[in-house]
């Protein structure tokens, strides 16, 4: 029976014995189910904060959708940001009730990527996001040692972080920063953050934002600063058995794997307890001198493009 009809909280569900992934026997029904059961846990980290999600539609590779569909209903929240990149006004929801997280799973969007920032003070971010992303076919142990790195790396300059798992390969660590904190100290202080932690091992983690760069280290990603976003704590992921983001203490990250947090797991782990908001140390000065120091450091992706222009240069020479 593939058209299934619910309604939760005046929300109409619709084919929810559908498979969500081709081959799997994970349905939209589980999709639903998961988010309304971790409701309480996943919408803090989404309120007030303009969203992105990943949305897998029947026979379609899976696609990001920033910008509100014209069939949104009127009741959810929602706010105008300008794209520079696309030259216009983007709508992107505000996902702050049940009903609106209801609304989107019955869209089919798995993954939910909220920005850095609320939609009251755009330029100030809540918190500073270092990506720890492992080489392709490489063991969670070797993101668990750089995650390692980048726990001393915070702890040497007075800092303190909580980790989580991306629900893909690696995992993210969130440092909550004192809501004074403008953007653009927040994304010098992060570079900075990166470097600190590649120093302590270079064999191990690199900033190489090139991937043919990297050699097999793992890549401590500076880049989620300004008008990023990041998956959310508790979303699912579009892989296999739907993966969730899933927050681990410090000392527990070598005894596990990302697949042991699914959409089937997940609600009996949090269910009298929020183990991020446990986590998330209180909101931090940033140091002067860790900004300044990142100051000094070029931004990745700027980098990243003149050089990778100077290389095509370089071969045009050669050639």
């Amino acid at each position: 029976m593939s058209g299934a009809e619910e309604t939760r909280d005046g929300v109409g569900l619709t084919n929810l014995d559908q498979p969500l992934l081709a081959g799997g026997d994970v349905t939209k029904r589980d999709l639903v189910d998961y988010l309304d059961a971790v409701r309480e846990r996943i919408l803090p980290g989404l309120r007030d904060r303009p969203l992105s999600v990943i949305r897998l539609l029947r026979g379609q590779d899976p696609f990001m959708q920033k910008n509100l569909p014209k069939y949104t209903p009127d009741w959810v929240r929602r706010t105008s940001v300008w794209a520079e990149a696309s030259h216009r006004q983007v709508s992107y929801a505000l996902c702050d009730d049940r009903r609106t997280l209801l609304w989107f799973a019955n869209q089919r969007a798995i993954e939910y990527h909220p920005t850095l920032s609320t939609v009251a003070h755009p330029e100030h971010p809540t918190h500073l996001v270092l990506d720890l992303d492992p080489p392709e076919g490489e063991p969670f142990g070797l993101v668990v040692r750089a995650a390692a790195l980048v726990r001393r790396a915070l702890d040497d300059v007075g800092l303190a972080g909580a980790v989580k798992t991306s629900g893909a390969k690696g995992v993210h660590v969130f440092v909550p920063v004192d809501p004074a904190t403008t953007a653009e100290e927040a994304a010098a202080a992060t570079r900075a953050l990166a470097v600190h932690a590649e120093r302590l091992d270079p064999a191990l983690a690199t900033t190489a934002f090139i991937r043919e760069d990297r050699g097999g280290r793992v890549f401590v990603d500076a880049t989620r600063a300004g008008g990023a976003t990041v998956v959310a704590a508790y979303s699912p992921r579009v892989r296999p058995g739907l993966p969730v983001s899933f927050p681990v203490a410090w000392d527990d990250l070598d005894g596990i794997t990302p697949g042991d947090f699914t959409v089937r797991t997940v609600p009996a782990l949090v269910a009298d307890r929020d183990p991020w908001a446990e986590a998330l140390p209180a909101p931090q000065r940033l140091p002067a001198d860790l900004v300044a120091e990142g100051r000094t450091i070029p931004i990745a992706r700027v980098q990243a493009m003149h050089e990778g222009k100077r290389r095509a240069r370089a071969r045009r020479a050669a050639g």
